[in-house]
């Protein structure tokens, strides 16, 4: 019985940490959406656009992350872990530019339509699923035993 219990309350924080990973990307998402369509309509370059885009997003999903998904997560300094979290969103950067990419230049899908699918809806969702994995597991790692964190503190090393 009790392993049962320890699996439930497992995965209960793991689905409260993905619903408040949901919500902080959802307005990152929100921000990437509307910066990448108005500097896409300013200068019809998609991948420049998208890059900024995502560096301005990555920043508010850092702040959001850290201060509220996973809050109660081993810290390790806002430097390491920004840096860390910059890089991993990077590689999700290049999962959303491939897909971008060879629908807009491989396969010749250039409106504006077809841009937003390919990037913010195949790209974004496949870097998504990365990122929270990544996030997890190299950027605000699981509490060691026998160290205590706090909502309000960061735990002590």
């Amino acid at each position: 019985m009790r392993p049962l219990l320890d699996a439930y309350y497992r995965l209960g924080h793991l689905v409260r940490e993905l619903m408040k990973f949901g919500v902080v990307g959802g307005f990152a998402f929100v921000v990437d959406i509307g910066l990448f369509n108005l500097l896409l309509h300013a200068t019809d370059k998609p991948l420049t656009s998208k890059t900024i885009s995502t560096v301005v997003a990555t920043t508010v999903s850092y702040v959001g992350n850290r201060t509220w998904t996973f809050r109660r997560r081993s810290r390790s300094g806002v430097r390491r872990e920004y840096a860390l979290f910059f890089v991993l969103n990077g590689v999700g950067l290049l999962i959303s530019l491939a897909c971008l990419a060879i629908s807009h230049y491989a396969l010749g899908f250039t409106s504006t339509l077809a841009d937003n699918i390919a990037a913010n809806v195949i790209g974004l969702g496949l870097g998504t699923a990365f990122r929270f994995w990544s996030y997890r597991r190299w950027v605000f790692p699981a509490v060691k035993d026998g160290e205590t964190v706090s909502a309000d503190q960061p735990p002590q090393h």
